[in-house]
């Protein structure tokens, strides 16, 4: 019957998306009609539901879901969730610092705590007793707990400068007097300033941070993401992408009276819930000329490149058999990205939801034109903004070429980075070093220049491919390309380098760096001459775009400065990666001429398997040919709603209007890919594992009743 009802409730909300035109902006109800552009309108809610704890939306909540939580049930969730290191959420989810998050957010950090005969991505951890708890070096949370307006301070400081150069100095210098001043105060609580509508507002926020994190459960990687990245950013879904983990102090589970409950029932369709994480960031506020700068010039930058690093490790994917779990996670890593570009150009793409942004700008713009004060203020910020982006684009290519993230280039990159990163400490008298290159450390430091388990054939095809990239953004005639590869490409141009370099080998590379300073860095070794070069053009790039990038952010704080006057607190900040509540509800969508299920099962995991055939990233370990009597494969394991998240919502708690988890959020669908720049509900999705699914598995499938009963119980077994 609780099926039944919810597949009704998304018939009849599609009947009435078709029946009166509501405009979607994504490709299957756009394709529906002919839309006169000129028509389509901003909604309520584009603008997003990322609300802030400092101002929660209590009116609204009461008059959408008829429900009215007071401060208490604010500051509970507010300290039950938690900031997850590494860029994820988090929560407590038990009295004894039990902490529930997704399997991906430590995915490239779990097998820190394995023994050197253990893989935690390809058998998943387990501890069946305290003592089995396993630490993750480096790993840490944090909590929030206290939350301060400081706007007037900092505001009225950067009012001081004459110059955009001039206030932001003195915006950091007051920040940085305001986090002394608290810190102070509370020597145990991490104080950062919070940035709110582009610097129209800024808060405190003082952390309380947990920095001995020890792994309780976690499955295997095959288990967590069945599909790999096929499935990724997509819907149905059968993921068990949970992890759970314990917060210590003093060699003791640490007391977290304030969670969140678990409830193993889950949530009907139609009732308000709700996600308690950190969004990381979003660009709703953007105007119409930034929106276009990012469509045409940011995201198609790195499309190509990510396309050939992503078949370079697929290719050793599929040597190795799929049996490098370190490797199909990196896999992953490069996946993900590459779909998030493609995805946010494609949603950016999409008219309709060009039209809706054009739209509220329009009437935004002109709330500002017609008010006198408003407009003195802040009528001239659209075209100086976009005469900025006009400007950036053109050396922007250029620019995206020197700024290449690390974790998507070649080794022998990083290597000669590394060892010039060595030369110019090594020329500082030695009190001026930094750590890791005093003498105590120098030699365990220069060990590691060259990175274990290096995977030559791998690293040549994203050497191949970097350099297509340097081609592609810097052009053939760059006198920085000439003098490096002078025409050379491929396997051609893999071969002069290597030739010719000294940093080719693990032991290449201690030789090399046995030259005084001034020679390592003069080399003619190509990789690094290379890197020097580099360095210099980008430098030389970074004084012309920090000026430009400067103005412009003085530009966006006034932006949100006019955004919260003209609209208040009805709109929501962009994302800050700070904590945020959302709100929504499940909901079935429309999609390839059919309706997404709200709710999958484990009968969909094996239904994967065995349809493909039970190869990568199908596959799936031998416990699931034979699985336990008791395991239900018609309990819920995966479900949609539409609450509003974004990257950094991975790990928030779903909870319902109780504050009991429901689940736990790990991803959005692939309509949800522009939602850095607007939310819609027609057909964007976020994906949740369910909370029955979690307990289901943990207890009847891995039989770990020690934590299924803390969950259930809210407190570890005396």
């Amino acid at each position: 019957m609780h099926l039944l009802k919810t597949i009704f409730k998304s018939f009849a909300v599609i009947y009435l998306i078709f029946e009166f035109g509501g405009c979607s902006g994504q490709k299957e109800l756009s394709s529906l009609h002919s839309y006169n552009l000129d028509t389509i309108k901003a909604q309520r809610f584009d603008m997003g539901k990322m609300w802030t704890f400092e101002n929660p939306p209590k009116k609204y909540f009461k008059e959408e879901y008829n429900f009215e939580p007071d401060d208490s049930w604010f500051e509970k969730a507010q300290k039950s969730a938690l900031k997850f290191g590494g860029g994820c959420s988090a929560s407590f989810v038990s009295a004894n610092g039990l902490i529930m998050t997704n399997h991906h957010c430590i995915r490239g950090i779990i097998n820190k705590a394995a023994n050197e005969d253990e893989d935690f991505l390809r058998d998943g951890f387990m501890a069946k007793t305290a003592e089995e708890e396993r630490q993750i070096p480096g790993l840490y949370v944090e909590q929030l707990l206290i939350v301060k307006d400081v706007t007037d301070e900092i505001i009225n400081e950067m009012g001081k400068g004459k110059t955009e150069e001039e206030k932001i100095i003195l915006r950091e210098e007051k920040e940085l007097e305001i986090i002394n001043r608290n810190s102070a105060e509370h020597d145990s609580l991490i104080f950062k300033i919070v940035s709110l509508y582009n610097g129209g507002k800024f808060s405190i926020y003082g952390y309380k941070r947990y920095d001995d994190i020890r792994i309780v459960f976690a499955p295997d990687l095959r288990t967590a993401k069945i599909g790999g990245d096929y499935d990724n950013f997509t819907y149905p879904r059968h993921g068990l992408d949970c992890a759970f983990l314990r917060a210590y102090e003093n060699n003791k589970p640490i007391s977290s009276p304030i969670y969140f409950e678990w409830n193993e029932e889950g949530a009907e369709a139609g009732e308000p819930i709700f996600t308690i994480g950190n969004p990381g960031s979003t660009k709703r506020i953007s105007t119409i000329a930034q929106i276009e700068y990012d469509r045409d010039v940011y995201y198609p930058a790195y499309v190509k490149y990510l396309e050939e690093v992503y078949d370079a490790y697929l290719d050793e994917v599929e040597k190795t058999n799929a049996d490098d779990y370190n490797l199909i996670a990196k896999l992953y890593s490069v996946g993900n990205s590459l779909k998030v570009q493609k995805g946010a150009i494609e949603g950016l793409q999409d008219p309709i939801l060009m039209a809706r942004k054009k739209d509220f700008e329009k009437k935004f713009r002109h709330a500002v034109e017609t008010d006198e004060q408003l407009a003195a203020k802040y009528s001239h910020l659209w075209d100086e903004i976009e005469a900025s982006r006009k400007e950036a684009a053109v050396y922007s290519p250029q620019l995206y070429a020197y700024a290449l993230p690390s974790f998507y280039q070649s080794e022998y990159f990083l290597i000669a980075e590394r060892i010039i990163r060595l030369a110019d400490q090594l020329e500082l008298p030695e009190e001026s070093r930094s750590k890791s290159y005093k003498k105590e450390n120098i030699d365990s430091t220069i060990s590691k220049l060259f990175p274990e388990n290096f995977n030559e054939e791998l690293q040549k095809k994203l050497l191949i491919a970097q350099i297509d990239f340097y081609y592609e953004r810097l052009g053939e005639e760059n006198p920085l390309m000439q003098n490096f590869l002078n025409g050379r490409r491929g396997n051609e141009a893999v071969e002069y380098l290597l030739k010719n370099s000294g940093i080719e080998t693990a032991a290449s590379v201690q030789n090399f760096v046995k030259q005084n300073p001034e020679r390592i860095k003069k080399s003619d070794d190509p990789f690094i001459r290379f890197t020097v070069d580099f360095k210099k053009q980008y430098d030389a790039l970074k004084i012309k775009n920090n000026k430009l990038q400067a103005q412009e952010e003085i530009n966006n704080q006034l932006m949100g400065k006019a955004l919260y006057e003209v609209y208040g607190e009805t709109i929501p900040p962009d994302a800050t990666g700070t904590l945020r509540i959302s709100d929504g509800v499940i909901s079935s969508y429309p999609y390839n001429g059919t309706i997404a299920p709200p709710y999958t099962t484990f009968y969909g995991v094996l239904e994967k398997y065995h349809a493909f055939g039970k190869k990568f990233p199908f596959n799936l370990p031998s416990f699931w040919e034979d699985l336990p009597a008791e395991f239900d494969l018609g309990t819920p394991l995966d479900f949609i709603s539409t609450n509003d998240i974004i990257g950094g919502n991975s790990g928030s708690p779903v909870v319902n209007k109780n504050l009991e988890i429901i689940g736990l959020a790990f991803d959005g669908n692939y309509e949800s890919l522009s939602n850095k720049y607007i939310y819609t509900t027609e057909a964007n999705r976020t994906i949740s594992v369910h909370s029955a699914g979690m307990i289901e598995a943990i207890r009847d499938l891995y039989k770990l009743n020690r934590l299924s009963d803390e969950l259930l119980n809210g407190k570890m077994k005396e």
